[in-house]
């Protein structure tokens, strides 16, 4: 017998999941929303209520709940993608549209309509079976087939040349550390990051200089923006029914950069993770959002003291949980840096000591969900304790990107995720 427990906010979340893994009729435990902020007795009897609850499911004639072992399964191949006829109108491309936004296939841009030339021409691009599942993808644990890569690459406006970093990047995002069922239905902003390695940058023209996170160079936009589309029309996070989203993130549309090798003083991202310089990588983060460092700070020990501090913040879950939290270094930050004598890991260390947080400045409930996270690694902890960002230096990442400025990014991460880099493919 199985129940499901969830909040009276994400009881659509707990249809949905269960629905999409063949549990249909899978009975559910609800307990109010919120209970973050009523008493311990009040918990109590929420509690009590949810035993009772769980009981009373439990003793009950089992109704169908069964799943469909067929549907759950992980397969090696799956069917192809249907193929469906849009109705004669005055124009097509409007008629698609419409279409594609009353299926909610579509992020509420323009889409372009993936026709089969246009999925064949991505297609061409690969050397994988176009009906291989190169990933499930949570929350719904959706077939990520080659072709289905391809058709969310047409529908977000990719040329073909982009298709290997969509494969690369779909399974990244289904390694186990990504942690991609959280981030998906969180009610935290979490993006995916996508960030490119090795000489495909280059060609492919991904930006790492100036805008290099912003608008205007179609291969950042379009990986970006592919997979988040294949997130939500094969992982199934969609916005209010498994994405869970107080508020979300403009990330949330497309969010990929590659890093500025060029200029950085310091080995790569792929190399620094055990690839080759020659090879071609793809690493996705699970990103809250982006924070500008704007300093015209020449001193390295300076530049160091004002980055920990940028990263010191009380409503933070990379401290409740030790986390991964990643620095976007602009080149002119890297080499005042680097030019001092410090290097990457040195750096790391010396922003996971100078970041410390006294821990009594969270508030009071983020500090007991701080004790019942990281006790067991740190040990007994007060009000006075100093917190760590994350659980050891080397969770720190940093990479070296941007244009000219005195401008560099702090990205906090998700929590409880790792990001996951993978080597790309090419055809």
């Amino acid at each position: 017998m199985a129940v499901e427990v969830c909040s009276s906010a994400f009881v659509q979340l707990a249809r949905a999941q269960a629905s999409a893994l063949g549990y249909t009729a899978l009975p559910i435990a609800v307990v109010p929303h919120p209970f973050g902020t009523v008493s311990r007795e009040a918990v109590r009897l929420m509690a009590q209520d949810c035993v009772a609850q769980i009981a009373g499911h439990a003793c009950a004639a089992p109704a169908g709940v069964q799943a469909d072992e067929r549907a759950c399964e992980a397969e090696e191949t799956a069917a192809p993608c249907a193929q469906i006829e849009i109705p004669e109108a005055p124009d097509v491309y409007t008629a698609f549209n419409k279409l594609a936004r009353a299926k909610r296939w579509s992020d509420g841009l323009p889409a372009v309509p993936p026709t089969p030339d246009r999925v064949e021409a991505m297609l061409a691009y690969t050397k994988r079976s176009r009906n291989e599942v190169v990933a499930k993808l949570a929350p719904a644990f959706g077939a990520a087939t080659v072709e289905s890569i391809a058709v969310n690459a047409v529908l977000a406006g990719c040329d073909p040349e982009l298709m290997s970093v969509l494969v690369a990047s779909v399974e990244a995002v289904a390694g186990t550390d990504f942690n991609l069922q959280s981030i998906q239905s969180t009610t935290n902003p979490a993006a995916v990051w996508v960030i490119v390695n090795g000489p495909i940058a280059e060609r492919l023209g991904i930006n790492a200089a100036g805008n290099c996170l912003g608008e205007g160079v179609h291969a950042n936009a379009a990986i970006g923006r592919a997979l988040r589309l294949l997130l939500r029309n094969v992982g199934g996070a969609l916005p209010g029914d498994m994405d869970r989203a107080t508020h979300g993130q403009p990330g949330k549309y497309t969010f990929c950069c590659a890093e500025n090798e060029a200029e950085n003083p310091w080995e790569p991202l792929h190399v620094e993770r055990g690839f080759a310089a020659s090879d071609s990588a793809v690493t996705v983060v699970g990103a809250e959002g982006t924070m500008n460092m704007c300093t015209l700070g020449k001193n390295a020990n300076d530049l160091i003291r004002v980055i920990a501090d940028t990263m010191r913040h009380a409503p933070s879950n990379e401290y409740v949980h030790g986390s991964e939290p990643w620095f976007v270094l602009c080149p002119e930050h890297a080499e005042i840096i680097h030019e001092a004598g410090i290097s990457k890991a040195e750096l790391k260390h010396r922003l996971w000591e100078e970041s410390k947080m006294r821990a009594g400045v969270m508030a009071q409930e983020d500090f007991e969900r701080l004790q019942a996270s990281r006790t067991a690694e740190l040990g007994l902890i007060g009000p006075d304790t100093l917190i760590t960002i994350s659980k050891k230096p080397e969770d720190i990442a940093i990479i070296v990107a941007g244009g000219k400025g005195g401008h560099s990014v702090y990205i906090p991460c998700f929590g409880n995720t790792r990001s996951v880099t993978r080597r790309i493919a090419e055809a």
